[in-house]
């Protein structure tokens, strides 16, 4: 799976008055009647909600664990992981990271992508290799070994 990246138009610029960038990580369990029809009917809401308040990201759901990257305006992505916190399909909320400052997207396409378990140490080694920035890419390291540790272990071996 590979990674698009672009400048759009929206983003902010170093000097420039715009809002700056905030993304958060977080992983949570899924509570027992979560299954990927469940999923799909997540990822829909996602796919309409997010471009319309500016939001990218991406979902992995496996092992029974949500892990989601988000990135966006500081109250969308904030708004929207209170929303997440009181869905009742979460539960055990883990924030892995969280910044907010001038820099690149690294999912600028998706609005929310569906990332397998499988597949999501690929997705984010690629990210790695892409990003510019040099706070995305530690990010990214801080978070492709706690794919590597508990609890986050089932992501990669479901």
């Amino acid at each position: 799976m590979s990674v698009t990246h672009h400048s759009p138009g929206d983003e902010p610029i170093s000097g420039h008055s715009l809002p700056l960038l905030y993304n958060l990580v977080y992983c949570s369990r899924a509570t027992a009647a979560v299954d990927d029809a469940e999923v799909a009917r997540i990822l829909k809401v996602a796919r309409q909600f997010n471009p319309v308040h500016g939001i990218t990201g991406l979902l992995v759901f496996g092992g029974g664990i949500f892990f989601q990257w988000l990135e966006g305006p500081r109250d969308a992505v904030t708004q929207l992981l209170a929303n997440l916190r009181r869905d009742p399909r979460h539960g055990s909320f883990v924030l892995l990271s969280e910044l907010e400052e001038v820099r690149e997207r690294l999912f600028p396409d998706w609005d929310m992508e569906h990332v397998t378990a499988t597949d999501i140490r690929d997705v984010l080694l690629d990210a790695k290799g892409e990003a510019q920035d040099p706070k995305n890419a530690e990010a990214l390291t801080q978070l492709l070994e706690q794919l590597d540790s508990d609890p986050l272990s089932e992501l990669s071996q479901a």
